[in-house]
């Protein structure tokens, strides 16, 4: 059930008891100052709006829409993050350009073209230009004039600013005010969240969360870029997670080859409004044609997983020596054996490892 489906639910629930409130009443969902207690001597600038269940049901609030469906919504906060090198910022600019132009990227597409302002705190101006004129030239569509708009190292006279800092926030809200953005872009948090608290204390998180909770209010939504620590989750406090929409991990496949170039698996790690296939991973690989135009290609992980498990059994690798190798569950390389000796690809055969051993029966499709 989306979101709006289920606000129609709830107020049709209460309909019969908003009915017996007066006009009055109905008229004025805002209370007055007067009636908002601030204690004898309260220097409160902007006192806690405190609203009932009736009259919060009965507000006119736009439904959330989708920037780039179905994961970026309009008013949400999302991060992509993962080990340096991966294609983050393939994905970020690519997510960028997608919404700037209302195209589409990966299995993602925007309904309509929204402003975008990419923040980015590390890349060469002349490698960032060279990227982005190879999306505009593989593209059929091409955002409007301000449309896509970028603040880049290069191209400033003193330093990037810090958004662990009220300084640096004003800094970007002024930017940000300018492009008139519906989504911030903000490439990566290591470069443009310095601040002086480590990055494993939450409480350095504090500031970046306030102001990205207000750009929400503002009815804007942001999507932090972010590298991925040792063990494999965003670098730092799990706390920056706590309020984000969307998480987004992008990882090497297990048989990665450094040759192939920008290839990796997309997971959903946290969708607050995602289901079922909505989430399912995926592996995307860049690709070159003959013309030197670029173009992503994708399927489902679950796909190429039981490719290659097909593969790395006809090798002559027990189960349990694919599961080690592919770092999956044994269980789901026993699923794909299975799968694949009734579609006639793989044949049991007699070995001195026993039965988990195969012969070629046809080639992988």
């Amino acid at each position: 059930m989306n979101e709006q489906a289920s606000i129609q639910r709830g107020a049709s629930v209460l309909d019969g008891l908003i009915a017996k409130r007066s006009a009055k009443e109905m008229g004025d969902p805002l209370p007055s100052r007067s009636n908002v207690a601030e204690g004898p001597s309260s220097s409160i600038l902007h006192p806690l709006r405190v609203i009932g269940l009736h009259d919060f049901i009965a507000l006119k609030i736009t439904p959330r829409s989708a920037i780039l469906g179905p994961w970026l919504m309009t008013q949400s906060l999302n991060m992509i993050y993962g080990w340096r090198g991966v294609g983050k910022t393939h994905v970020s600019l690519g997510v960028a350009y997608a919404v700037a132009s209302g195209g589409t990227f990966l299995n993602w597409s925007a309904e309509k073209p929204r402003r975008v302002l990419v923040l980015d705190g590390e890349m060469p101006a002349g490698a960032l230009q060279a990227r982005l004129a190879a999306i505009a030239a593989s593209n059929e569509r091409q955002p409007e004039e301000g449309f896509l708009s970028l603040v880049t190292p290069d191209l400033q006279t003193g330093i990037m600013p810090d958004l662990s800092t009220h300084a640096g926030q004003e800094e970007v809200n002024a930017a940000i005010e300018k492009s008139g953005a519906e989504l911030i872009i903000v490439d990566n948090l290591s470069c443009l969240v310095r601040g002086s608290g480590r990055e494993n204390d939450a409480e350095s998180w504090t500031p970046v969360a306030e102001w990205a909770l207000f750009q929400r209010q503002l009815g804007r939504s942001v999507l932090f870029i972010h590298h991925a620590g040792k063990g494999g989750q965003q670098r730092g406090t799990s706390k920056r997670e706590d309020l984000l929409d969307v998480v987004i991990s992008l990882r090497r496949p297990p048989d990665y080859d450094p040759a192939n170039g920008a290839c990796f698996e997309v997971h959903f790690e946290k969708a607050r409004h995602l289901l079922g296939d909505e989430v399912s991973p995926i592996e995307a690989m860049l690709t070159t044609d003959p013309d030197g135009l670029a173009s992503w290609a994708y399927r489902l992980v679950e796909e190429t997983t039981s490719e290659r498990i097909i593969e790395l059994a006809r090798d002559g690798l027990t189960q349990a020596e694919i599961a080690d190798e592919l770092q999956i569950s044994r269980s789901t390389v026993c699923r794909a054996c299975r799968k694949a000796e009734e579609e006639g690809k793989l044949e049991k055969t007699n070995s001195g490892k026993g039965a988990n051993q195969y012969q070629n029966r046809g080639k992988a499709r």
